[in-house]
């Protein structure tokens, strides 16, 4: 079995969906330490002035984060005003002057926030599924909340994921570029996993007249590419790291 292991991100980029679509199950690492200033509830896409970019986010319940050295992702909550979704549906407008499937990927948007729920990680975990689906990918994934296992948080960030991976028999263990300097492949041989980066080519594709940004949320992939032509991009590339 191939394992991928990630916190739940906000309309990621692309290279998310490409290690998603590239593993037997994703494990939602949903029982970690919210960090404020990740991805978990913002992203990006181009900004109007169209030569840079801007974010987009879900504002959440501080009383749920107070202390977010001791707060669990899920645990915390979305903001309960609906003002914020309006305000994102808002800032994606300027696309609908220039871009090919701007009113498609807005109505596509709409869907995936008009989910009711209160956490950042099922909402976050929707999108991935609704996103999943529409590209034609492969996502089986687990709540690591909701498995039968307890992790030592007083162990390394390295030996919590041996022990998933052990945990699910898994003889592969597949992470973004980002965890690179986190994991090491002989501690991971020692166990009889093997340890993979996927590395995703950046997509370029057409933005004219905006200046193209790499590695924005899907949200603007979509807003320039057909859900197949992204497949067949990721199609290309799969279990290529």
């Amino acid at each position: 079995m191939k394992l991928a292991i990630m916190q739940p991100y906000f309309f990621p980029y692309l290279g998310y969906f490409h290690l998603l679509h590239n593993v037997d199950l994703f494990i939602v690492y949903d029982n970690v330490q919210f960090i404020k200033q990740g991805w978990i509830n913002r992203n990006r896409i181009l900004h109007p002035n169209r030569s840079s970019w801007q974010y987009i986010s879900a504002p959440l319940d501080r009383a749920s984060f107070h202390n977010s050295y001791q707060t669990s992702i899920l645990d915390v909550k979305i903001s309960g005003s609906e003002q914020w979704k309006q305000h994102i549906l808002g800032q994606l407008d300027h696309y609908k002057k220039a871009v090919p499937f701007a009113n498609e990927t807005i109505d596509f948007v709409k869907e995936c926030l008009a989910e009711d729920v209160a956490s950042i990680s099922r909402l976050n975990v929707s999108i991935l599924d609704r996103c999943s689906k529409l590209l034609n990918l492969n996502f089986k994934y687990r709540f690591c909340s909701e498995l039968d296992i307890k992790l030592d948080t007083n162990q390394s960030a390295e030996e919590r994921i041996l022990r998933l991976c052990e945990y699910f028999g898994a003889v592969e263990y597949v992470n973004l570029p980002g965890g690179i300097n986190l994991y090491h492949a002989e501690n991971f041989k020692n166990r009889y996993i093997k340890l993979t980066f996927q590395n995703l080519p950046v997509y370029v594709y057409d933005t004219g007249p905006y200046t193209f940004q790499p590695n924005l949320s899907i949200i603007d992939l979509l807003m320039w590419n057909t859900p197949g032509n992204i497949n067949r991009y990721l199609e290309e590339y799969r279990d290529k790291g």
